[in-house]
């Protein structure tokens, strides 16, 4: 722990928001069952995401950050609680609504880049308007896509032709393509070097920063979540503590302040039980 930290906050309930809610968490549960164990992997959760923000979300393998990311972009539905994108509770919507709701105004980034190995970077980006019976207005919109991305002289090339960012380029070209609402991106530099994972989160701030889009990202690396605007703070299902990137001067000092709001977070729990 460093001596200049800032005091750390009671786990929150929903902040309040200064600009409009892209996304909201609405007291949020989701259970599992495994054979006659129940697995609760959130308890009562409750976020909002601002538009135009960008939003790390940090804990230990199962704590559930993946699962959050999952009911926010409409993969699975909770057990209990409300998950609403722009105002539209995705948990009114039918399977059939639903896919295509998320088709056109959710973005999503994974660690494994699922790209279609037969397709040129082009046509994997364009997959998501394919998929709808959609086409482009005008190629420069492509163009103007996948230029800042950097890959705009990659679009004829196929996956096994590109290397590991630039395939996680075209991953997230594909993901804006649409014009979504909100970004999901889990785990995005997992699969890349230092240097090129740098190389993308700086991508994601620019994204936020320059074309205003709503990002949300898990990740359990410091180097990482220091590019978001503020890093939410999970642990056994549920949220501890929320804070902003701007308090840490650096990722040493934000993984500090990680755990500490990891083990203070978990002091608070077990008091709450």
């Amino acid at each position: 722990m460093t001596d200049s930290m800032p005091p750390i906050t009671p786990p929150m309930s929903v902040p309040e928001c200064s600009q409009p809610a892209t996304a909201t968490v609405q007291s949020v549960s989701k259970t599992y069952r495994q054979g006659v164990r129940q697995v609760d992997a959130l308890r009562e959760v409750s976020l909002n995401i601002e538009s135009g923000s960008f939003v790390a979300v940090m804990g230990a393998s199962g704590s559930g950050k993946s699962t959050l990311l999952h009911l926010m972009s409409g993969l699975t539905r909770p057990t209990s609680g409300s998950v609403l994108i722009e105002g539209q509770n995705i948990a009114d919507l039918t399977d059939y609504e639903l896919t295509c709701f998320r088709r056109k105004r959710i973005g999503l980034v994974f660690q494994a880049f699922n790209l279609v190995p037969s397709l040129s970077a082009r046509d994997n980006i364009l997959f998501p308007l394919y998929a709808a019976g959609e086409s482009l207005n005008d190629e420069s919109e492509l163009t103007e896509l996948a230029q800042p991305l950097g890959i705009a002289d990659r679009l004829d090339h196929r996956p096994d032709a590109l290397s590991g960012g630039e395939q996680q380029r075209v991953a997230i070209a594909r993901s804006l393509i649409t014009n979504p609402a909100i970004v999901f991106a889990d785990e995005p530099t997992g699969s890349l070097d230092s240097v090129t994972g740098d190389s993308i989160c700086k991508l994601l701030r620019n994204l936020c920063d320059q074309q205003q889009r709503t990002i949300v990202m898990v990740t359990h690396e410091p180097s990482v979540a220091i590019w978001a605007d503020s890093v939410v703070v999970l642990k056994d299902g549920q949220i501890v503590n929320q804070f902003l990137t701007n308090e840490c001067t650096d990722a040493q000092s934000l993984a500090a302040r990680y755990q500490q709001v990891v083990s203070i977070g978990g002091q608070e729990m077990l008091h709450s039980a």
